[in-house]
């Protein structure tokens, strides 16, 4: 993830003057409080939102109960992949954790501006890649690591989470009960403490 978020960096900083202008007009840093949501169930996803700060999670709702698919974090783009891509209802949320800043692009600017800027297709391109390549690595670890496995790894890439995040959407995002998650928390030997 590290390596292909360097070649998104790298690939902006080599964009001309004239792109970059395109891109920072159809661009706006927006402030969200905690507890705001960036979109909405049932409406359509017309924006991304590249977090520069702060902590957002997606999440639907199920029976009634809410299910974190996504914690995002600095550098991650939020956005209803369907609902952006084919101007249908969301069937999730976007709701930021913590005081949230994002630098917000309007979908249909962004595609114009591709019409115009064909190196903000490659950015595009990029941009994909790296969600995909997220939600492969995603559903590998469901897969493949247990639910302390993947605790562990998510306080490894994450530490700070514990601070910002209820242990209820934590439990949800590793895909596990509220009790199992106090227990491998209470769990010393396993969490090397």
């Amino acid at each position: 993830m590290e390596q292909q978020l360097k070649r998104i960096n790298a690939f902006i900083e080599r964009l001309d003057a004239e792109t970059l202008s395109a891109l920072e007009g159809i661009s706006q840093t927006k402030v969200y409080k905690k507890g705001d949501f960036l979109l909405r169930q049932a409406e359509v996803c017309r924006l991304s939102f590249l977090i520069k700060k702060g902590i957002v999670r997606k999440f639907y709702l199920h029976d009634g109960k809410e299910i974190t698919t996504e914690l995002l974090f600095e550098d991650d783009i939020a956005v209803s992949f369907e609902s952006y891509t084919l101007h249908k209802p969301s069937r999730e949320f976007i709701q930021a954790l913590t005081e949230t800043i994002v630098l917000q692009t309007d979908s249909v600017a962004f595609q114009n501006a591709k019409a115009h800027f064909p190196s903000l297709v490659e950015l595009d391109l990029l941009m994909t890649e790296y969600y995909a390549i997220w939600l492969e690595n995603r559903l590998l670890e469901f897969h493949t690591l247990n639910a302390t496995q993947r605790y562990l790894l998510l306080m490894k890439d994450h530490p700070q989470i514990i601070q910002h995040i209820p242990l209820t959407h934590i439990a949800s995002y590793l895909g596990i009960s509220l009790e199992t998650l106090s227990r491998i928390r209470a769990n010393k030997h396993l969490l090397g403490s």
